[in-house]
């Protein structure tokens, strides 16, 4: 009889040890369509796999900023995080080129680019240590502020938050001449309710969910730079998955983010004309310093490029298939 207890729990112990369970950090809020859609594809991959796999989602920033959560994650305590496309920027910097500042005239541009780029971008995360499984369209980012912001002065005026572990924007506001308050995303309401800072940017549908709205007066219509977020898990651990649970695996994240890109799209599209129906002002930039934000931002990308925190072949790619597009 104990023998056969013994060959019983010999039997299962492979199986309790095949068993992963993936744990996600994100900075978006619970409850959000992000967190949301990540819980359910977390429920059908658990179930798919008969219980092998299953993701366990950390949200609202509870494990910290994106520095925080990469430690953990080298440490083995996380295994992934869902966040904004510059997070991984260290590992591949040209992921960051669909952010390049004032490139994007609409969203017709973006998705010209994107569908050759998507899959680049893709790769080379994986190339170098991150799977992920498609981005999910984050907005154009624009200036917020207590003040009308119009021009590149009147923003070097202003007490402008700037996210922490961003080089590649903290150079940028170097280059533009900005004298930025650098702060986790956590501490920006407060912020902005004690006047530490008085202007931010970002999409108008991060804005509405995190509630900084409330606290500025005016939106610039500027298009200061298009955004994404993406899911990306260390490699090391995907690695020990069966290729038949990495192929599952793959199959519903990637087509929650297919669906997570779409809904996106439509949300920012709603926020932009959300906030101003909020009460904010729409500041309209005169062509002359619309040609001013233009040119500060081309040398803010090729300050980056020099910099290497973009590659020269990269950036010609973006502008050869967006010079294909307008000549279409």
């Amino acid at each position: 009889m104990m023998l056969r207890f013994v060959v019983a729990v010999m039997a299962l112990f492979p199986v309790l040890a095949l068993a992963t369970t993936f744990k996600i950090s994100t900075l978006y809020p619970d409850g959000t369509s992000v967190v949301r859609a990540l819980k359910k594809a977390g429920a059908t991959i658990e179930e798919r796999t008969e219980g092998r796999v299953a993701l366990k989602i950390y949200p609202g920033g509870v494990m910290g900023d994106d520095r925080a959560v990469q430690r953990k994650i080298r440490i083995g305590q996380l295994h992934g995080q869902m966040a904004q496309g510059g997070a991984f920027a260290d590992a591949y910097p040209d992921g960051q080129i669909l952010n390049v500042p004032l490139t994007f005239n609409d969203y017709g541009e973006v998705d010209a680019v994107r569908e050759e780029l998507d899959p680049v971008i893709l790769k080379g995360l994986e190339d170098n240590g991150w799977i992920s499984f498609g981005l999910v369209d984050g907005g154009f980012a624009y200036i917020m502020s207590t003040q009308p912001v119009a021009s590149l002065a009147d923003l070097q005026a202003r007490k402008l938050w700037l996210p922490a572990s961003d080089s590649a924007s903290a150079k940028a506001a170097k280059t533009l001449g900005l004298s930025p308050i650098v702060l986790n995303i956590g501490s920006v309401l407060t912020s902005l309710q004690t006047g530490a800072i008085d202007s931010f940017a970002a999409p108008p549908v991060a804005a509405l969910t995190l509630q900084w709205y409330a606290r500025v007066k005016y939106i610039t219509d500027l298009p200061l730079l298009y955004t994404y977020g993406l899911l990306a898990i260390d490699k090391r651990y995907f690695d020990r998955l069966s290729e038949g649970d990495q192929k599952i695996m793959r199959e519903v994240l990637g087509n929650t983010f297919r669906q997570l890109d779409q809904e996106g799209r439509e949300q920012n599209r709603e926020a932009f004309q959300a906030v101003q129906q909020q009460g904010l002002e729409t500041v309209t930039p005169s062509d002359e310093q619309r040609a001013e934000w233009k040119s500060a931002a081309d040398k803010t990308t090729q300050g980056l490029v020099a910099d290497g925190e973009l590659s020269r072949a990269m950036l010609d790619r973006l502008h050869r298939l967006l010079d294909d597009y307008r000549a279409r």
